[in-house]
């Protein structure tokens, strides 16, 4: 399972032209679901998301979590982040889980980090989504398990 986090001032996702999740504060988490991925890296993930200290305190230092910010998280589903371009120029993607096992998971993810304290959005999985990003510092993170 791999997450790709924003730390974001907002964050929106529209499917069809209809804005489905829109976020302030928080983080924007592009969740990618492996070939044998279940729900401990689900488990996994998701504590870390809601303690990874990235945000910043009074002196400006990065020691606070989303928690203690009460910041959201909009999660978004995004099977290219399992892409394999080393060979060729088309990138492959089997190593991405199937939809069916794939969307349970996402769900789980969303779940989890809900179950930690998080106020957590979604995008639309297996939609095409247009994802607005204000991305605050820049800061972008990649997590694995």
């Amino acid at each position: 399972m791999r997450a790709l986090i924003q730390r974001v001032s907002e964050a929106g996702v529209t499917v069809n032209g209809q804005v489905v999740s829109k976020i302030g504060k928080g983080l924007l988490i592009f969740l990618g679901i492996g070939q044998g991925d279940d729900e401990a890296q689900a488990r996994f993930l998701s504590e870390k998301v809601a303690h990874l200290r990235i945000f910043e305190d009074q002196q400006g230092k990065t020691n606070l979590s989303l928690l203690e910010v009460k910041g959201e998280a909009l999660v978004v589903s995004q099977f290219t982040l399992y892409a394999d371009a080393r060979g060729g120029r088309r990138p492959s993607f089997t190593a991405a889980a199937l939809p069916e096992v794939a969307g349970p998971l996402v769900d789980r993810f969303v779940e989890l980090l809900h179950g930690q304290g998080v106020p957590t959005q979604t995008g639309r999985f297996g939609e095409h989504m247009l994802v607005e990003i204000h991305n605050d510092g820049p800061l972008t993170i990649w997590l694995e398990k």
